[in-house]
């Protein structure tokens, strides 16, 4: 069963643009569980538009920010592509009210985040297609530059601990912990061994004069090992603390 009329005019609404072609909105809202032979779903929309939101947040990195590095602009894009984010920005307007899905889908309580993410990407790609670059720059940029504004603020790029903390929110719904595995030197010098903990799971660790200092070599470390995790492109966060 297409999506009605009335849906498509509510959901152009809602993303604050109006396609020339609604059929390729409908076709951005479909998702794998309701293919048929006769009705395809997003998934190439949502590839599609996976690469427009990656070149987007890229150039206006490039373009806004000359003094960053090739690490610092990873980092920021890293984090401001990252699913978590672009289903955050999907919930927030909505777009789960439109969605096409399967019998199956659509008797759980709560969709899945990844699936947010994926109706987002496919509604860039689809008006990458109907109205070209630009209508698909002013799309990302118009409901993602306070994610990006948000990581670009030097407190989160130098500080590893908040920035390692909005990390873990992001992608494991949990906040990281630190546990000092050894202590070294006398009182007046001492040395300290401090572990990062996310999830049961014990990720990198690292020498510091203080436990502050640890923690933040810690979770520096971390965010290198998890950014390579999640992007194999990344080259990690800066080297400034």
């Amino acid at each position: 069963m297409p999506i009605e009329e009335n849906v498509l005019r509510e959901c152009q609404e809602v993303l604050g643009y109006q396609f020339k072609n609604p059929k390729l909105l409908a076709l951005s809202l479909t998702h794998a569980s309701r293919k048929t032979d006769d009705i395809p779903s997003n998934e190439r929309l949502e590839f599609l538009g996976d690469a427009v939101l990656g070149m987007v947040i890229s150039e206006y990195l490039y373009q806004a920010h000359p003094g960053l590095s090739e690490g610092d602009m990873t980092q920021i894009k890293s984090v401001v592509v990252s699913t978590p984010t672009i289903a955050a920005e999907s919930e927030r307007l909505g777009l789960w009210r439109f969605l096409s899905v399967g019998k199956g889908m659509a008797a759980l309580e709560e969709l899945p985040v990844s699936l947010l993410a994926n109706v987002f990407e496919a509604v860039i790609g689809a008006i990458y297609i109907d109205g070209g670059p630009v209508a698909a720059h002013d799309f990302v940029l118009t409901n993602l530059r306070s994610q990006i504004e948000l990581v670009e603020n030097d407190r989160h790029r130098k500080n590893y601990k908040s920035m390692l903390q909005e990390f873990s929110q992001r992608e494991f719904c949990v906040l990281p912990t630190y546990q000092v595995l050894k202590e070294e030197g006398p009182d007046h010098q001492k040395s300290f061994l401090v572990a990062v903990d996310i999830k049961d799971t014990q990720y990198e660790s690292a020498w510091g004069r203080s436990k502050k200092e640890a923690e933040q070599n810690a979770a520096k470390a971390t965010l290198r090992t998890l950014w390579m995790a999640h992007s194999p492109d990344s080259t990690g966060p800066g080297e400034q603390v």
